[in-house]
């Protein structure tokens, strides 16, 4: 008997069986192409704007994505490092061929795992219980629980001009059944909409008319174990160029050749990642658009066109490509497309991502209405612990707002539910000066390692780093620096206020603009610690006042995650509240108070009148 099948080998399906496996369950990954196994359809990239930190998270978990980034990348960045530590954000530019033959590798040799190569077309249940799949050979799989990972794959199909074509990314066939299945379950689904950009030949393209966007020189890692990092002699470049009024003009002459203005699309897309059709109707006042250039893969002679999405006809997209600066003579290797696709209401989901219509399914991915690869994963990763610990009658892992990205995603997700593709952003985390990138450790490994997924010696690595975050933040306090004529000229003469009175390290390290290792040369030292430890103390201590205020809002929510609510609570014997609310209160059903909180249209005093109806009825 087959204790957890996952359906899909996306990004989230590979966490999903991975992380199941690893717990010990025996499981199987149906995906219709192994070649295909987490592979990159759109953007050869991991990482960005609190996408970065999702990454670093999984890690914490003992997921695998950040470390197949790590051995995968072409070039690294660290974004908005000029801005605060919150919005720090780590950027590969990944080899998506290995990248994808990298995760099958690790799926092939990991243990309580079986891979199968087809098409699931059916859910089977009983009773309300989930208790297999059906493939499209019309072999039956029983199993205790399935994790449905299906990307933009159900029901999917391609659009380009007026032409419609029935299949998935890449020209995989899409898969049938599964959503009508799904909706014959009573589940709501929604039609959503995303793109890709057209694919360049390298060799076709005049670099010398673009502006150089190199990479960090490989100082980051997303995993927390840095032995996985992949070392080149040289990064690979990435070029910068924008569009301009030709470019725009032709577009515009062509809108309604376009698959979106024509006509033929019918869900919604993304709002944070628009066709560059959907950009010029949407920013009608911009002169020009940047777009990257960006190398796919070192098997591949071929470019990426990030920004430059597009679900034009393919003649008008060659004009459009041939207008812009250093692509007079390209030559398309893949025209740009549009793709539709069925998703579920995800508020139709409990916290640890099963559903609340189908005992024992659980959906992660761009299935519950999500974009991009790292939301996709770390829904997988968990979608996978929970199932394995529904088999074990152990709680859910549930993240909370405070704690994790993924507590943010997955919180806004089945709360408020999307209508749109759902895009991870630092502004949807209220907590997100708490949830940054350097101590993703610190917030959920110990998470990790409770688990059984955390690796034993990242673990025993995060302890020692913490030992030594603590003592060095100690003798920083207890260690000072005098307001001589000599340290003063200096700090002056760098460009820093001078000292009024005897400072600690520590005091001077708030100094926004004062580096750890600067204020150790005041003292004649030389720093020897490593830059993860050495910044995250500058940080803690900068930040020090913003942190306690985060840390005490966040303490108040916590009370109001811990009360409880049942979830077959009847709202309609609930007195006194809005109808919306009612409304909405029934369809969520919350788990605690905090969530009924943040559900849209349920207001303060509708949630005191369901407490009131708790304790009138003792059911707190």
């Amino acid at each position: 008997m087959i204790d957890i099948i996952v359906v899909g080998g996306g990004h989230a399906g590979c966490e999903a069986a991975l992380a199941a496996a690893r717990l010990g369950k025996q499981t199987l990954l149906i995906t219709g192409n192994f070649d295909m196994v987490a592979s990159m359809p759109c953007n050869p990239s991991i990482g960005g704007p609190a996408k970065g930190t999702l990454v670093r998270e999984i890690d914490t978990l003992g997921g695998e994505m950040a470390k197949v980034a790590d051995k995968t990348c072409l070039q690294m960045k660290m974004l908005n490092k000029s801005k605060g530590p919150a919005v720090w954000a780590l950027r590969a530019q990944s080899d998506k061929r290995l990248y994808s033959k990298t995760m099958l590798q690790t799926l092939k040799s990991t243990d309580n795992l079986d891979l199968l190569e087809i098409y699931a077309c059916d859910l089977l249940e009983t009773d309300g219980i989930i208790t297999g799949v059906r493939t499209k050979d019309k072999t039956v799989y029983h199993a205790k629980k399935v994790i449905l990972s299906t990307g933009t794959f159900m029901e999917a199909k391609v659009l380009i001009g007026h032409e419609v074509i029935h299949e998935g990314p890449d020209k995989q066939k899409p898969s049938h059944g599964i959503s009508a299945r799904l909706r014959a379950f009573g589940f709501k689904t929604m039609r959503l909409k995303t793109g890709t950009p057209p694919r360049i030949k390298t060799e076709s393209v005049d670099f010398s008319k673009m502006k150089l966007s190199p990479g960090d020189g490989f100082i980051y890692h997303f995993s927390h174990d840095p032995t996985h990092l992949r070392v080149l002699d040289k990064e690979w470049p990435c070029y910068l160029i924008h569009t301009d009024q030709n470019t725009h003009e032709i577009v515009l002459d062509h809108l309604q050749d376009s698959a979106m203005y024509g006509g033929q699309v019918e869900g919604v897309g993304p709002r944070y990642c628009p066709s560059f059709e959907d950009k010029l109707v949407r920013f009608s006042d911009k002169k020009r658009h940047q777009l990257f250039i960006e190398p796919e893969s070192a098997e591949i002679d071929e470019l990426y066109l990030q920004g430059f999405s597009s679900s034009m006809p393919r003649d008008v997209q060659k004009d459009m490509v041939h207008s812009l600066p250093g692509f007079k003579n390209a030559v398309i290797a893949k025209y740009a497309y549009a793709i539709e696709y069925d998703a579920i209401d995800p508020r139709q989901l409990w916290p640890s991502l099963e559903s609340k219509i189908t005992e024992g399914l659980y959906l992660a991915g761009q299935v519950n209405g999500t974009s991009g690869y790292e939301e996709a994963a770390a829904q997988g990763l968990i979608a996978g612990i929970n199932a394995a610990r529904a088999l074990d009658k152990k709680e859910p892992l549930v993240l909370r707002r405070d704690e994790a990205y993924i507590g943010v995603l997955i919180d806004d997700l089945i709360t408020k539910g999307t209508k749109e593709p759902y895009r991870m952003l630092t502004s949807r985390a209220e907590f997100r000066l708490l949830l940054r990138h350097d101590n993703a450790d610190k917030r959920l490994m110990d998470k990790g390692h409770a688990i059984g997924l955390l690796e034993d010696h990242m673990y025993e690595a995060f302890k020692e780093k913490q030992t030594t975050i603590k003592a060095e933040t100690k003798r920083l306090k207890n260690t000072y620096v005098t307001p001589t004529e000599k340290v003063n000229a200096r700090l002056e003469n760098d460009g820093y206020a001078p000292l009024k009175k005897k400072t600690s390290l520590h005091g001077l390290l708030k100094r926004p603009k004062i580096a750890y290792s600067y204020a150790l040369r005041l003292i004649g030292e030389e720093p020897v610690l490593p830059d993860a430890i050495s910044e995250q103390i500058k940080i803690q201590a900068t930040y020090q006042g913003y942190i306690k205020k985060a840390l005490k809002n966040a303490k108040k929510m916590k009370k109001d995650e811990a009360i409880r609510l049942p979830a077959d609570l009847d709202y309609d014997k609930v007195d006194n509240i809005a109808n919306e609310a009612r409304q909405k209160l029934s369809e969520v059903r919350p788990l605690t108070i905090g969530q009924a909180m943040r559900i849209s249209g349920v207001n303060p005093s509708d949630v005191q009148m369901v407490l009131v109806h708790l304790k009138k009825n003792n059911l707190r």
